[in-house]
């Protein structure tokens, strides 16, 4: 270490500062506004050897994946998985008789198993959803599924909340295989509405089953459709990532994958001889052999390569950072939880202050309108008040006028009368001074 530091043109002293002794290795005022200070080392310094040391504690630990499969019974499902991870997860099921009675809602199944390759150990489990798109009335066949996935969500959510965190067990699922009937034509009403319920909660990848009945023109023909089904009802589907800096090969491999989309396959688990006399794992039919792991036959390899061999740790990290962060979001909204934006934020005190200030204007200046409008309507409705008093005054004013008038207009008829010596009563009704019943004597 102590070479690594002496040496001339070595901007890092022992303590790992940068030298100011050489005026050539100070950065200038461009460079120390930059957040990074790009450097080559003159010597071995050892943090090249972390990826060893991830890769040695991943090896030791392990590693989690949950897949799920959705379709149609008789789409081939258990066997694709089978033949995925070279394993017989599933059984052979026997066929229920007529007789039987069917279930009448979309079942959710999950099985696990530890596989071990290279020292290299999976924990593996495989969601099964039997029943779905089997019923007449499909409706709500996506409504179970979606629940089981939240509630995986829900509960790795519980975990994080836990006090003692040693122990968390991620079942959230990293990647939902749907299986497409070989139609031929496009999309079916339950595909759209399942793909677009699901695609913001699981990574979706779409997959054309039993592509042997189908020919190769009829396939490219159906997944042109497919795609721009997708496409026409902005469903997001999973894509290879590319990075920087990778070499040709990875980019072409990307490529190469992402043209594949969606993966026409055929599953087997059954070795059977080619006419060349090879033992393969595929199909025998009369006119050939429909070989599993031939990239000319179907694509199983490249959905093996993409799901199992290249990118199951970005499937995990996508799930992660992105479907689970949002979902988690929405869930934290919708029970009154807010973020404070201040929360883990450096703040430079003197713009703290001056928004702070800003703050307390714009307080101000608010409460000064809120005044106003209060004294405002205060003056309003006393101006109203005064105005009925007003109305009011002069209505009575008006009324002791009219009696006033009368009254005047009664005395004035009473003094004609006395000047011109007439009675004021009526003599019709004057008194005869007698009372009926009695004689004046």
């Amino acid at each position: 270490m102590s070479d690594y530091s002496s040496r001339n043109g070595d901007a890092l002293s022992q303590n790992g500062y940068v030298n100011t002794s050489n005026p050539s290795l100070v950065p200038s005022q461009s460079a120390a506004a930059s957040p990074v200070i790009r450097k080559k080392l003159m010597g071995f310094v050892g943090f090249s050897n972390l990826p060893n040391q991830v890769h040695r504690k991943s090896v030791r630990k392990g590693f989690q994946f949950t897949a799920m499969v959705v379709g149609e019974s008789g789409l081939g499902k258990s066997t694709l998985i089978n033949t995925l991870f070279n394993t017989k997860l599933y059984q052979p099921k026997e066929p229920l008789p007529p007789s039987a009675e069917r279930p009448k809602t979309v079942a959710i199944e999950s099985i696990s198993a530890d596989i071990e390759e290279n020292g290299v150990r999976l924990r593996l489990t495989v969601v099964d959803t039997p029943g779905f798109g089997d019923f007449v009335n499909n409706d709500e066949s996506w409504r179970p599924i979606v629940e089981d996935i939240e509630s995986r969500f829900d509960q790795y959510l519980e975990y994080e909340n836990k006090v003692n965190r040693q122990k968390v067990v991620d079942d959230r699922v990293h990647a939902c295989l749907y299986f497409i009937q070989p139609t031929g034509h496009s999309l079916r009403p339950i595909d759209i509405e399942f793909m677009s319920r699901l695609h913001t909660r699981v990574n979706l990848i779409p997959v054309i089953a039993k592509a042997d009945t189908m020919t190769d023109e009829e396939i490219a023909d159906f997944k042109t459709r497919v795609l721009a089904d997708i496409a026409f009802h902005k469903i997001h589907i999973f894509q290879a990532p590319t990075y920087e800096n990778e070499d040709e090969e990875s980019l072409a491999e990307a490529e190469e994958i992402a043209s594949k989309i969606p993966f026409a396959v055929v599953g087997s688990d059954k070795i059977v001889t080619t006419p060349d006399g090879r033992q393969v794992r595929g199909r025998a039919y009369p006119w050939g052999v429909v070989e599993v792991d031939n990239e000319e036959h179907c694509d199983f390899v490249k959905l093996r390569q993409m799901l199992i061999r290249t990118y199951m740790e970005e499937l995990r990290e996508y799930t992660d950072d992105v479907l689970y962060e949002n979902w988690r979001t929405e869930k934290l909204l919708s029970m009154g939880v807010v973020q404070d934006s201040t929360v883990f934020k450096e703040v430079n005190p003197a713009v703290r202050n001056h928004e702070e200030r800003v703050m307390h204007e714009a307080k101000l200046a608010k409460m000064e309108a809120e005044m106003k409008m209060v004294f405002q309507q205060k003056v309003a409705e006393k101006e109203a008040k005064l105005k009925q008093s007003e109305e009011e005054l002069y209505a009575r004013h008006k009324e002791m006028k009219e009696a006033l008038d009368k009254q005047r207009g009664d005395l004035e008829e009473k003094r004609r009368r006395i000047e011109s010596g007439r009675p004021l009563t009526p003599e019709g009704k004057s008194s005869t001074g007698r009372k009926k019943g009695f004689l004046r004597t």
